[in-house]
């Protein structure tokens, strides 16, 4: 896909190499801004009160950081920022400060997503154990991802989140299969760093490498699920929804919430 020639530029923050794909996709260019939230202290009854309540903390907190960071935007493009999960980048500066309201719009998008199965919510396991026991609850069975995208229009005071749902249905997943999920490696996107306002930032390409995950790849997901992962492709019978959502950032949903916070 061509890249997108919007006159807004998007940072994204996110662990999640699957969301940043497909920003990609979508035809985005886009460095990296970090958000760091305890996610276990917010707890719901429903999971999507939950991934709209972690997606709303996460813009908290990424605002609250902009808005006490010294300097001026100048004459920047309006700016996407985009905050999910557990983030690599490093904020060194962004400035923003007490001029915001001076300021080009910018657009906080953040993000959320949890496993339900059995009518029981899954975040991220634990540990080893806890994710080959849900991997292996899913085999012959179902589950169904449920994620949010919450927008922010820092300028306006604009907010809104929604939420997106899919169900997935297996076919029998190998004992053997399990293990080498648990313990495997997967394919991260080719990252390059950049430095956007003094921040340090992430270039994000189509390609990929190899990256060894001393614990399997599958800890760092909602529910150990990973259905984009080639050892459990086979496996999978049906999915009902989208593949983006899946992965963890609906693209309808993400365009049409960018349109109406802008």
């Amino acid at each position: 896909m061509e890249v997108n020639s919007s006159p807004f530029k998007i940072i994204l923050g996110s662990s999640s190499m699957p969301r940043r794909k497909i920003l990609a996709e979508m035809g985005y260019e886009f460095t990296v801004l970090s958000a760091d939230i305890d996610e276990k202290a917010i707890r719901k009854e429903k999971p999507e009160d939950l991934v709209i309540a972690i997606a709303e903390a996460k813009a908290d907190a990424i605002v609250s950081k902009l808005r006490t960071i010294d300097g001026q935007l100048g004459n920047a493009e309006p700016t996407i920022l985009i905050a999910a999960d557990t983030a690599e980048a490093i904020l060194n500066r962004l400035p923003i400060g007490d001029d915001i309201k001076e300021a080009d719009p910018t657009v906080l998008i953040t993000a959320d997503q949890v496993v339900v199965y059995e009518g029981a919510i899954r975040e991220k396991p634990s540990s080893k154990e806890e994710a080959w026991q849900f991997i292996k609850g899913y085999s012959g069975g179902h589950c169904a991802t449920v994620g949010s995208v919450f927008v922010t229009n820092i300028k306006t005071g604009f907010r809104k989140g929604e939420w997106d749902r899919v169900e997935i249905y297996f076919h029998e997943i190998p004992d053997e299969v399990i293990e080498k999920l648990v313990k495997s490696c997967f394919h991260l996107m080719v990252v390059s760093v950049v430095s956007v306002f003094g921040m340090v930032s992430y270039n994000i390409t189509t390609s990929y490498i190899p990256f060894q995950v001393e614990e399997g790849t599958v800890l760092y997901v909602a529910g150990g699920l990973i259905i984009e992962h080639p050892l459990i492709l086979p496996y999978i019978k049906q999915v009902v929804g989208t593949m983006d959502s899946v992965m963890g950032l609906p693209k309808a949903l993400t365009e049409r919430l960018i349109k109406e916070a802008l």
